[in-house]
């Protein structure tokens, strides 16, 4: 379950893994299990097309604090972090998810902050897309896994199987990711947290699928998209 995840739950993962969408559905799910404090921080400062901060009506609405740009305005597309990620980091009282950046580029601004996080007080869950050119295969996945961890000084914990094409995502897809991330697993030690999927399609999920099953709203893109 969600709520038994570490605290601070930090969301990673190539461009294209769909890990902004899985990070504002996780902070909506766990609203619903916990009457806690939770926050939501969005460190994507690369790429400028989906952003957690972009739902900051919805997820307030919610009770979800929304930690974004430094710099006021929707509008704008500027790398800048607010100081006030910290602040969930240290303040136990906060169930907290932190939206990372793609690849170790992206993940360069969670480093200027990780010596805040105490040992054992986090997880930081890769999510994975098996349809995307540089994660299809082991090498890929741990290529991306290995750059994000020497950037962030943090350790990922455990995978998500987002295995997409959007919109035209099929059974089958989300099977692909699994094969994937089976062996992904067995060579790394690290556990297939989640498979997350729309919510639509989680209903066809059967047998032998690892990861506990996630339904997805798919929140982050317009109907047009």
């Amino acid at each position: 379950m969600l709520n038994e995840d570490k605290r601070v739950r930090i969301i990673t993962g190539h461009y294209g893994s769909g890990k902004t969408e899985f990070a504002v559905n996780y902070a909506m799910r766990l609203r619903e299990l916990t009457n806690e404090k939770i926050a939501i921080a969005d460190m994507d400062v690369v790429n400028p097309y989906f952003r957690s901060r972009e739902k900051q009506k919805e997820l307030e609405a919610k009770n979800i604090l929304v930690i974004g740009s430094s710099i006021e305005g929707s509008a704008l597309d500027l790398p800048a972090v607010s100081a006030q990620v910290m602040t969930p980091m240290g303040d136990h009282s906060y169930q907290y998810i932190i939206d990372v950046g793609g690849d170790s580029v992206g993940s360069r601004a969670l480093g200027r902050f990780t010596y805040l996080l105490d040992d054992g007080d986090y997880d930081m869950f890769m999510v994975v897309n098996a349809n995307r050119e540089q994660t299809s295969d082991i090498r890929g996945v741990l290529r991306h896994k290995m750059a994000i961890e020497a950037t962030t000084k943090l350790k990922v914990t455990g995978f998500i199987n987002n295995t997409h094409l959007v919109r035209e995502t099929t059974l089958e897809d989300i099977i692909k990711g699994d094969i994937l991330l089976k062996e992904l697993s067995k060579e790394t030690g690290i556990p297939v947290r989640y498979v997350s999927a729309m919510r639509v399609l989680t209903h066809d999920i059967k047998g032998d699928i690892s990861g506990e099953i996630f339904p997805l709203d798919l929140m982050m893109r317009e109907d047009w998209m």
